[in-house]
């Protein structure tokens, strides 16, 4: 089992600055990929930033150049720096953790961000 703790939500005013913290705990497959997710009200949860223990790192387009996701192996955690933020950022925000070989990810109980106008 594994257990993901988010913190770091708020709320901030567009153009700001808000970093996301997840950490993980329990036992971990021997390869994993952690991630975040967002999720606006009455839309579907999709997907943010991800990165794979070697460092690789993905992100949505709409967040390219303004989030930048990293890990911290040695403390089994995951950062996502946000910066210039905008209103359409508004969301849940959940880490999540999945071997890389599949099945089912692990998810944290999500933080809220919110970006005032």
């Amino acid at each position: 089992q594994v257990q993901l703790v988010e913190s770091g939500g708020g709320l901030v005013q567009a153009g700001g600055s808000l970093r996301l913290s997840c950490a993980a705990s329990g036992s971990f497959p021997t390869s994993y990929a952690m991630g975040w997710y967002r999720q606006a009200p009455g839309k579907q949860r999709e997907f943010v930033a991800g990165v794979i223990s070697g460092g690789s790192t993905n992100y949505v387009d709409s967040v390219k150049g303004r989030f930048t996701i990293s890990r911290d192996n040695a403390k089994n955690t995951v950062y996502l720096q946000m910066n210039s933020l905008k209103p359409e950022d508004t969301a849940v925000y959940y880490c999540s953790l999945a071997d890389v070989r599949g099945g089912r990810p692990y998810w944290g109980q999500g933080t809220q961000v919110t970006v005032s106008s």
